[in-house]
């Protein structure tokens, strides 16, 4: 899963959710200077990759891609996810989605001096581009998919991936409703493990 699944996956505890958004940029077991809960955070964050990786559902999305884009695969699954996240978001919260991800900005600038080196490079632009609310529009998955081809030299080819996207739409989306219920259940339960 993306940015916006691992905040919502996180329930209402903002130092689960900042460890669970910076997981990606804390390497090995290096974390242990941090506050218990953002500790929690990124243990849950791994859980959650390892359940995802290793879920039917979203090995059939993985395979539903063109081969060019090898590796990259769940990447692009994990974005497209987000996507559906965003676009359906009423679905899954009360609060909107506009108002949801200006806290979320706000937490993390609030908070900016704990969070690791490449997390305070990356956080300025995806405030200034909105990247969490402009998941749910075709036109911010390919901005992100575009930055993130600019980032592999263009070996990824992830920039076409929105073409992929929107020949299986539903098909994606359906993968991504049912999926989402399993994992939802299974952060859920993560959390009450960790707490």
């Amino acid at each position: 899963m993306n940015f916006l699944a691992h905040l919502y996956l996180s329930g209402n505890n903002t130092n689960i959710m900042i460890g669970n958004f910076i997981a990606d940029h804390v390497k090995g077991n290096k974390f242990s200077h941090y506050h218990q809960d953002i500790q929690k955070g990124i243990l849950l964050h791994r859980e959650i990759d390892t359940y995802t990786d290793a879920h039917e559902i979203v090995r059939k999305s993985k395979r539903r891609l063109h081969e060019r884009y090898r590796h990259y695969d769940g990447v692009i699954i994990d974005i497209f996810y987000d996507h559906f996240l965003a676009k359906n978001w009423k679905n899954y919260s009360q609060i909107p989605l506009n108002i949801y991800v200006d806290s979320v900005y706000k937490l993390l600038q609030e908070n900016i001096d704990i969070l690791p080196e490449k997390t305070q490079e990356m956080l300025p632009f995806m405030i200034q581009y909105n990247w969490l609310y402009n998941y749910q529009f075709a036109k911010g998955i390919q901005e992100v998919l575009s930055g993130m081809n600019r980032r592999t030299n263009g070996k990824s080819h992830m920039n076409l991936a929105t073409e992929d996207l929107l020949e299986n739409y539903q098909i994606f989306e359906n993968d991504f409703t049912t999926f989402f219920e399993d994992l939802y259940t299974f952060s859920n339960q993560k959390i009450s493990e960790i707490s």
